[in-house]
């Protein structure tokens, strides 16, 4: 073989490849498995932002920032998106070049009938074998370490805005939950007044990388109104690689292999031991994107520790991990299956057949499909159909007759 051929049964993708064409294997196998008749939700999915940032600066309230962010659009030559803080240098997710799609979807779209991001949403959820899917950003999910708070205020609202007007207005199929501006409380309680009743708005999201407490008294408000619209709050995990908590790991894998799951940890031990659900008992909190190896480990540790130490969470009235069991919600992405008998006892301390709910995390390199749930071995055809769409149905008030083609 010369150094230039290439095997012919290798499909060589790029970031220009149609969605479609990328997942072509997964729809032949959503068809197999006749998900013509399951509803299917992905509950975390993501589009790239940061191609429209000319439009979504638009949006942005204040006149002088919004002065700035045009007038930089307009002139820059490389760099960053206006107003965003991410480590782009140290983003190694498409592994050097060897994953394209990761890095960005620039494949063509010709209709102009809709927004871009419109087209290529409906692509991958036809190949998945979706019905509905809920769309996340990408860049902004690091904006919580914004230096300047109000940055990722002006940001936020900006993007909230331009999703429901460029996107979610178009197909009744996308949803979202809006992300909160949670580095200032104020802020984020005045978003959810203006988005509770958007199209497409099926709760609220507060990006995980932050060092902001959640169980401040400055949130309390923001719980209460929540619990009383009946609209879920989601954690999204992430990673930043210049938080000081993983500073001194030297390696892409590791790090990414510990943040996803470090800051949402952090963020349910004290979710948790400072008696939320008991405050908020009709609060729906989901974990997203953090995977669910991490879930076993911690019910048992803060069980342990509390039955030691009750004194220090005194709103408790049940072990943590009964809260984590009844009161929480996960998603299934990135699902960790490398030992199937610790796969099988996660979903059941977790209750999935009520608490977990399917996400592929597409485009991203790790992402999953439908059949990773409905090929496990161990769980009932209710229990998949529960997991792959109609706990999500249920949580978030969808309809759960499916509406999809393959």
């Amino acid at each position: 073989m010369t150094h230039d051929a290439r095997p012919l049964n290798v499909q060589e993708i790029d970031v220009f490849t149609d969605t479609r064409e990328v997942l072509a294997h997964a729809n032949k196998g959503a068809k197999q498995r006749g998900f013509q008749d399951w509803l299917i939700c992905d509950v975390d999915a993501h589009h790239v932002e940061t191609v429209s940032w000319h439009e979504l600066v638009e949006y942005i309230e204040d006149p002088v920032i919004r002065h700035q962010a045009v007038m930089y659009q307009k002139e820059k030559i490389g760099g960053a998106p206006y107003g965003l803080n991410g480590d782009s240098g140290l983003k190694y997710q498409d592994v050097g070049g060897r994953i394209p799609h990761q890095a960005g979807v620039r494949e063509p779209v010709d209709d102009t009938s809709v927004h871009r991001d419109v087209t290529l949403t409906r692509r991958a959820m036809q190949s998945l074998g979706v019905d509905y899917m809920v769309l996340f950003p990408t860049p902004m999910l690091t904006l919580g370490l914004h230096p300047q708070p109000e940055m990722e205020v002006h940001l936020s609202r900006a993007y909230n805005r331009w999703l429901v007007d460029k996107v979610l207005k178009a197909d009744n199929r996308i949803k979202t939950l809006a992300y909160l501006p949670f580095n200032t409380p104020k802020e984020a309680e005045a978003m959810i007044e203006e988005f509770a009743d958007e199209p497409g708005v099926i709760g609220f999201c507060v990006p995980s990388v932050r060092h902001k407490a959640l169980h401040h008294n400055d949130y309390m408000r923001c719980y209460a109104r929540l619990q009383e619209l009946g609209k879920p709050i989601a954690f999204h995990a992430a990673y930043h690689w210049q938080d000081p908590s993983l500073a001194t790991v030297n390696r892409f894998l590791g790090m990414h292999a510990l943040g996803f799951a470090w800051c949402n940890m952090v963020h349910m031990t004290n979710w948790i031991l400072n008696g939320i659900p008991e405050r908020f008992p009709g609060l729906r909190s989901i974990w997203v994107e953090s995977g669910l190896a991490w879930i076993p480990f911690l019910m048992q540790r803060l069980d342990d520790q509390y039955l030691m130490r009750p004194s220090e969470a005194p709103q408790l009235k049940k072990l943590p991990s009964e809260y984590m069991r009844e009161n929480c919600w996960y998603t299934t992405q990135p699902m960790e299956t490398t030992n199937m008998k610790a796969l099988q006892v996660t979903l059941e301390m977790i209750n999935a057949e009520t608490q977990l709910l399917f996400a592929s995390d597409w485009p991203h390199f790790d992402f999953d499909l439908p059949q990773e749930i409905y090929d496990l071995p161990f769980l009932s055809e209710q229990a998949k159909r529960n997991i792959l769409g109609l706990n999500a149905a249920k949580l978030f008030g969808l309809d759960p007759t499916p509406v999809k083609t393959l």
